[in-house]
């Protein structure tokens, strides 16, 4: 019983907080209350207000009544705006002291679509009146994309300016985009509407940017494969090294750069990567530079070695004049001195690897013949004998260099390398098997 007695209060409660029949009288009249009251202009306000009414939309089920000025409007409207609305217009009736707003909003399912497909209708008419419009619309539309596009499929002067076809399609995706976006002004324009071509522009720039962010590793990759496309740092077959990883190259694609170690293994580097790499082409200039090091005696004479060293540089075949080759005493150890060899060859008629093991083979022997010798290992022995030290230094003895013949000097043909010359065939042989797209040569294969 207390709680049937619980619930009942409950509800009274709310009823008198949320009355179910209440609604927002919104902002009354202003102004003096007249003290004469007369039936007459009561009657005159309830037939301006119903005639105004009357001529709205949605006000069928409102019945007005007007008494001492107080206007009490009830029935239904289609939404709460409508009946809020009354507020305003029984106000602006002059006489009206006071309006009582009862007007709720209908549940009738019926009325409630009406007016939707009354819209629905209207619209649907008014398209059929703009269908002939539209139709030019779409027209020109059309054919400012096709005059587009034609332009842009054509192979001149796109092939001619760009270095290579993924350029020269990067122009032609450009000349696409713009042809797109002249066709839709002008669409708009047509129809009236360019209005909406900012907002298109917007929606289409937001969206952009977060499509960006998203594929901003793809994005970066792509720009680098055009930003090395252009600049060219390298060609088929140059031996390169790109962050640490060397070898010749194969190809540029549009997503990495391909190399060939010289152990036979195939490196793919993103492009993104190589174009923030350091990047050390040896093939680009055609001089190149052969080091090594030699090890003489301690009591050598320096000179003279410099001098037989020099000798044999110079007269090799494939060591350039200019820059000249040089040689010097480059560090000093226990029982060893260090010269330093360079000499310059023209790498592409000879070998770097070959020419540096044929100089240091005619070195050895011009060396030997010359009777300078090898550095020898010294050890010291310490003994002890009645607890008194005793050290003595003991350096294995130089055997007398057996004299030796002039090593005679390889031809041009015993020269030639073929390792370098392998690497070159594999490199060829797997440009022409793949498919992808090659931007580091102007017949390369499109991206269409």
């Amino acid at each position: 019983m207390r709680i049937l007695t619980f619930f009942t209060a409950l509800l009274l409660s709310l009823s008198i907080a949320f009355p179910v029949t209440a609604q927002d009288s919104g902002e009354q009249p202003s102004g003096t209350i007249s003290v004469e009251d007369s039936a007459k202009q009561d009657a005159a306000i309830a037939v301006r207000i119903r005639d105004i009414l009357g001529e709205l939309d949605g006000y069928d089920d409102v019945t007005v009544t007007v008494s001492s000025g107080i206007v009490s409007m009830r029935g239904t409207t289609l939404d709460a705006a409508h009946a809020t609305r009354l507020n305003d217009l029984a106000g602006r009736v002059a006489g009206v002291v006071a309006i009582e707003n009862e007007v709720t909003e209908t549940t009738d399912v019926v009325e409630r679509l009406n007016p939707a497909i009354e819209r629905f209708m209207d619209r649907s008419l008014q398209l059929l009146a703009y269908l002939p419009l539209l139709a030019v619309a779409l027209l020109a539309f059309f054919i400012v994309v096709f005059i587009g596009f034609f332009i842009a499929k054509r192979r001149q002067p796109w092939d001619k300016l760009a270095p290579n076809l993924f350029i020269a399609d990067i122009y032609r995706q450009i000349i696409r985009l713009a042809a797109m976006i002249a066709a839709l002004v002008v669409m708009l324009d047509i129809l009236g509407a360019t209005a909406l071509l900012s907002t298109i522009l917007g929606a289409a720039g937001i969206i952009g940017l977060a499509f960006g962010f998203a594929v901003r590793d793809t994005v970066e990759n792509f720009i680098s494969s055009i930003m090395l496309s252009v600049r060219q740092p390298f060609r088929p077959n140059d031996s390169v090294e790109i962050g640490g990883d060397t070898g010749k190259v194969i190809r540029l694609t549009s997503r990495a750069t391909i190399l060939l170690s010289y152990d036979g293994n195939q490196i793919r580097i993103p492009n993104s990567t190589v174009f923030k790499s350091r990047i050390v082409n040896f093939s680009r200039n055609d001089e190149r530079r052969f080091q090594f090091d030699l090890g003489v005696a301690c009591d050598t004479d320096l000179a003279r070695a410099r001098e037989v060293g020099l000798e044999v540089l110079e007269a090799l075949p494939f060591v350039l004049s200019s820059p000249a080759p040089s040689i010097w005493t480059k560090s000093v150890g226990d029982s060893t001195v260090i010269m330093g060899f360079t000499g310059w060859i023209s790498q592409r008629k000879t070998s770097l690897a070959m020419a540096r093991s044929e100089a240091i083979r005619l070195s050895l022997n011009a060396f030997s013949q010359a009777g300078i010798s090898m550095p020898e290992p010294t050890y010291r022995l310490i003994t002890d004998l009645d607890g008194v030290g005793v050290s003595s230094e003991k350096q294995t003895p130089k055997p007398k260099p057996a004299p030796q013949k002039a090593a005679p000097v390889l031809s041009a043909a015993e020269m030639d390398d073929n390792a370098d010359q392998e690497l070159e065939n594999i490199v060829n042989a797997e440009r022409k098997v793949l498919t992808e797209d090659d931007l580091l040569n102007r017949e390369g294969a499109s991206q269409e």
